[in-house]
């Protein structure tokens, strides 16, 4: 028997000779007169559907076939020919098609019709048979395979950093706290948690992440991150999805360098491996989302500081929401007139004012900025933030007083510069906005099977 998915079929340079056996769920169904059925059927391999021919001398056409409904599971077995149809290259004559799992049609939510994101979202578990949600796990699988290959193409060393942690790397303190003691009741100490101290779920692998990289030189991490942030928007979730590389031996100059090569290369993977999907993302959910990417794969970045980037916008005469002025950050709306009005490409911008960034960005010699730079692109702004690490202990020490850190709490981060400090630079994706960005979906719910919001986590 040789078995392929719908994708091998549709994408084979002929139709496979002899019997071919494929799997999937009925999409429609349509009993023409001339007494044939033409059932159409995905298995989420590919975009498109394969239609399958169902003649009525089949056995079970009468008392199966001619009962399918949307959701239905078959396997059919027969041969690929050339369809004389159109909208499809190949279909499949069907010699037998086995019913594996009937859907009661009054109560199957996904019918072949069109249904809103918001409802969808309620049928996460079966939303990924629409064309929609198909092809956002399509990219969403392109761009991760891509994420790997640009690093281990590199050398880097893929690590795999705590989700339970005692530090909070950003300093926000928007963390969900782990505790296995009981709601209610007296307050226990910490010393009787589980883990003897405050733990929480990982805002960021980075620091981690930076141990590693120096004793192993460059490493990157690819896994989930928490906010306990309380925002409704279509630009946050509770648990995402984070990447974030760490270079020993760099500078902000070579973290920059990685950052254009790192988006230049998930971009064309996703154009190159779903060409299909993006098609349809271009033609249905935003116009232009193909071109946005294939001009952002082909345009080198421009890179200005962050003082030349409020001098150009304090200059532009435009109007903003958000009033510019030298030591406050940039918002989306100045980020996108920068990429889209005035440069007319993505921008690294660089050297931000040190009291906005966090405590291991390193100090530049004028004290007032930091080795920082963020990535923009048009139509949503920033989409990588990284930094070169300050590695210098008594400044890194200054840095965390001022923030009102505790040095002890972070004793083995300051290690790193005790021991052989070297420069290092990293930064940070994260997967779904950048996922959010490549497709045009409006909703950062919908680009993650399954998302965690505040007072949402069904599934």
């Amino acid at each position: 028997m040789n078995q392929m998915t719908i994708a091998e079929v549709l994408n084979a340079p002929a139709a496979p000779a002899g019997k071919t056996t494929v799997g999937g769920w009925v999409r429609t169904v349509r009993l023409s007169k001339g007494g044939f059925a033409f059932i159409a059927i995905n298995d989420g391999s590919s975009f498109d559907n394969l239609q399958i021919v169902a003649k009525a001398e089949l056995p079970n056409y009468s008392s199966e076939l001619a009962r399918l409904t949307a959701g239905c599971s078959i396997l059919a077995e027969g041969s690929i020919v050339e369809s004389p149809g159109s909208g499809q290259r190949f279909e499949m004559q069907a010699e037998e098609i086995r019913i594996l799992g009937w859907a009661d049609p009054a109560g199957y939510p996904i019918q072949p019709k069109h249904h809103t994101y918001e409802f969808l979202r309620t049928q996460a578990h079966l939303r990924a048979r629409t064309n929609t949600f198909g092809a956002v796990a399509r990219v969403r699988n392109a761009m991760s395979l891509a994420i790997h290959g640009f690093f281990q193409s590199r050398g880097f060393l893929y690590v795999h950093t705590p989700i339970i942690t005692a530090s909070d790397c950003e300093g926000a303190g928007q963390m969900f706290r782990v505790t296995t003691l009981p709601v209610g009741g007296g307050a226990l100490p910490a010393e009787e948690d589980f883990f003897g101290r405050p733990t929480f779920l990982t805002v960021s692998g980075q620091m981690e992440a930076e141990t590693y990289a120096c004793g192993l030189g460059k490493v990157y991490t690819f896994g989930p991150t928490f906010r306990a942030e309380n925002s409704n928007t279509a630009r946050h979730l509770a648990e995402f999805w984070m990447v974030e590389p760490e270079m020993a031996f760099c500078d902000l100059a070579g973290d920059a360098d990685l950052a254009e090569a790192f988006v230049k290369h998930i971009f064309s993977a996703v154009l190159t491996g779903c060409p299909r999907d993006m098609a349809f993302f271009d033609e249905r959910v935003e116009k232009g989302v193909v071109a946005t990417l294939e001009h952002i794969v082909a345009s080198p970045f421009e890179r200005i500081t962050y003082t030349q980037a409020v001098e150009i916008l304090e200059k532009s005469g435009q109007k903003f929401d958000y009033p510019v002025s030298w030591g406050s950050d940039l918002q989306s709306e100045h980020e996108r007139y920068l990429t889209e009005k005035h440069i007319g490409r993505p921008v690294i911008v660089t050297d931000y004012p040190r009291q906005i960034k966090a405590f291991y960005m390193r100090l530049n010699d004028d004290a007032k900025t930091v080795a920082a730079m963020d990535v923009l692109v048009p139509r949503i702004g920033e989409i990588i933030g990284g930094s070169q690490r300050e590695e210098r202990l008594d400044v890194l020490t200054a840095r965390m007083a001022e923030g009102g850190l505790k040095p002890e709490s972070y004793w083995w981060y300051a290690d790193l510069r005790r021991y052989g400090t070297v420069p290092h630079a990293g930064f940070g994706l994260g997967l779904e906005r950048t996922i959010q960005f490549a497709t045009g979906m409006a909703n950062i719910r919908d680009v993650i099977p399954y998302p965690r919001t505040p007072r949402s986590a069904e599934f």
